[in-house]
């Protein structure tokens, strides 16, 4: 945690010199993930790559303000909530990530830690002679990823994909940890069962 934490300083200083080397690895990495996130909380790709490019924006006009007590993922992730709240609000929606309860099938999915029990068939049976399957599968899941309710959406992408520690998640989502393991659980099961119903029809 401690060099995680020391690279992300040695970034925000990198960015803050105006290293445009560095702001594009940062973008790269996140912003397609950042319009995902936004658009299940603003329910337009329009206005979520408005509110992406605006949290850009603040993070390149505030990055000296990144004091590093948190990861900086989780800094611009805030931002861009924070912001994608605010437009959702005004635009009348109702912002909530709660979702509590649990579902039955998730222990059999998924073992102790989050892991699924076992990987989707077609995960497993990606050879070369299948990578335009390959790229078929990578946009379903993106398009499942896409119909999830905005919490479930949120944690899969925060924890799920940008591998966000946990704690964070929570602050920045304002759940209990349980309810984002549940959310995160959920998420994964609505993607393998879509999977496997994809690979039921090949």
């Amino acid at each position: 945690m401690a060099q995680v934490e020391g690279d992300d300083r040695a970034l925000a200083l990198r960015l803050a010199d105006g290293d445009a080397a560095a702001f594009e690895m940062l973008y790269r990495r996140h912003n397609a993930a950042m319009i995902r996130l936004c658009n299940g909380i603003v329910r337009s790709r329009v206005i979520a790559e408005d509110v992406a490019q605006d949290t850009w924006v603040t993070v390149l006009d505030r990055i000296d303000l990144f004091e590093g007590r948190g990861s900086l993922a989780s800094w611009i992730y805030t931002i861009l909530i924070n912001k994608a709240r605010s437009r959702a609000r005004r635009e009348g929606r109702t912002v909530s990530f709660d979702d509590f309860g649990v579902d039955g099938t998730l222990n059999d999915a998924f073992d102790g830690r989050g892991h699924w029990r076992t990987m989707p068939a077609l995960w497993e049976n990606l050879t070369p002679e299948r990578h335009v399957e390959g790229r078929s599968v990578l946009q379903h899941v993106e398009a499942v990823i896409e119909t999830l309710p905005q919490a479930q959406r949120a944690v899969l992408i925060l924890r799920g994909q940008q591998e966000l520690d946990p704690a964070e998640v929570c602050t920045l989502l304002d759940i209990s940890e349980g309810n984002m393991r549940v959310l995160l659980h959920r998420a994964r099961l609505t993607v393998r069962n879509a999977l496997d119903r994809l690979n039921a029809d090949l």
